[in-house]
């Protein structure tokens, strides 16, 4: 049987099975942030802090003004939940997800697919790997500044990297390093697995790659409920072929069920006892790397939206700004938003202010509501708007009233 969904039904199922929909706690606290990562299965890291870093974002999105040291003692305090390994791109996601993940650091050991240059370093370099690896079983965690091995400074590539940086990465990507804690100037500093995380995770046994998959996807169908082959596979980033099978096997077991979306040209699979919300009343400002809208495709099906990160587009040439956030207001997109946080000043800068055609007569008010909010989020103390974009004046006005 093939279930037949409305796009309407499809797009609150989605925004359900990202934690939209619900209120938000009045007092957030570390349960309600591990619950939520919980939901979306891993936050991505981005080390852009115009507004604020990424990871921190979507937590603020689906809780308010939670404190950010959660996410912090969280993921980098003497009793983390959490773990960074490579899920969507680099990620920090609950620690049971880390065996399901071995799969590729073999890959990475082996160079398979994009793994190659990791591979290829490893086996150029083995005494170095094995210093860089040894220096921190003998001397505990470290970070690269920490590490004097290798040349200094990389000729160009690998971000300029010095070699003991490469080497350390490489083993963090291979699994045979983790990550500890990170320090000012979000600086990773590396551990062995057996030096910080806990003994039951580490000896947890290796699942077959075929039961990772299934797992992964798993999650993914829980994260996103409903979604289409590409979906699925784009959220852990996997491979076409091995998904598909996997996707058919959760099929045969009752796990996803196929379904047609009304305007998706693609089969598409609901999660089993995915939530079917008759409405859902959002209002959220979304980071670029939100979960919600990281694989654009999928954004512009769902929200008819076309999100285009302009980050790395010439200035001249960018169409709403350098760091936009679009705005979800109940089920739809309604602005965008180019945010940046001036620190000094103590202001949050609105340096353009966009409608979408779903914007209506109460979306400048919505809007000034939730920069409101993000501006005390991040301790500054007032909300600044740049005459620039259709949505600027009615968002002035907003704001002023």
């Amino acid at each position: 049987m093939i279930e037949k969904l409305s796009a309407g039904t499809a797009r609150r199922m989605a925004l359900a099975a990202q934690g939209f929909g619900k209120a938000r706690p009045a007092a957030p606290a570390r349960r309600h942030l591990l619950s939520t990562i919980d939901t979306l299965g891993l936050l991505q890291i981005d080390s852009v802090n115009v507004v604020s870093r990424s990871h921190y974002l979507p937590l603020f999105s689906r809780l308010g003004d939670y404190p950010r040291g959660l996410l912090e003692d969280a993921a980098w305090g003497k009793t983390p939940d959490l773990v960074e390994y490579w899920g969507h791109e680099a990620s920090l996601m609950p620690r049971e997800l880390h065996p399901l993940l071995r799969w590729r650091m073999a890959d990475a050991r082996a160079g398979v697919g994009v793994w190659k240059g990791v591979a290829k370093f490893l086996d150029s370099h083995p005494e170095l790997i094995g210093q860089a690896l040894e220096e921190i079983r003998r001397r505990g965690p470290l970070s690269a500044s920490e590490l004097e091995i290798g040349a200094q400074k990389g000729p160009g590539g690998w971000w300029g990297w010095s070699e003991a940086k490469r080497a350390l990465e490489c083993l963090f990507w291979i699994g045979d390093l983790t990550t500890a804690t990170r320090r000012a100037g979000f600086e990773r500093v590396y551990a062995t697995p057996q030096q910080v995380l806990p003994a039951a995770l580490v000896d947890a046994p290796t699942p077959s790659r075929e039961d990772a998959h299934r797992a992964l996807l798993t999650r993914a169908a829980a994260a996103l409920g409903v979604a289409t082959e590409r979906d699925l596979r784009d959220y852990f980033r996997m491979g076409p072929v091995e998904s598909r099978a996997r996707i058919a096997e959760l099929v045969e077991d009752g796990v996803l069920i196929p379904a047609q979306v009304e305007g998706w040209p693609q089969t598409a699979y609901v999660a089993a006892g995915a939530a079917r919300p008759r409405k859902i009343a959002a209002r959220a400002l979304l980071s670029p790397f939100d979960n919600l809208i990281w694989f654009r495709e999928r954004t512009e099906r769902i929200f008819d939206a076309r999100i285009r990160l302009e980050i790395y587009t010439p200035a001249h040439l960018r169409t709403h700004g350098y760091y936009v956030l679009p705005f979800l207001q109940g089920e739809a997109l309604t602005a965008r938003v180019d945010l940046k946080a001036d620190r000094k000043a103590g202001r949050l800068l609105v340096q353009a202010a966009h409608a979408e055609p779903r914007a209506d007569g109460e979306t400048p008010f919505a809007l000034a509501q939730e920069l409101r909010l993000m501006a005390a989020w991040l301790k500054l103390s007032d909300v600044s708007v740049a005459d620039k974009g259709d949505l600027a004046a009615d968002l002035k006005a907003a704001l002023a009233s």
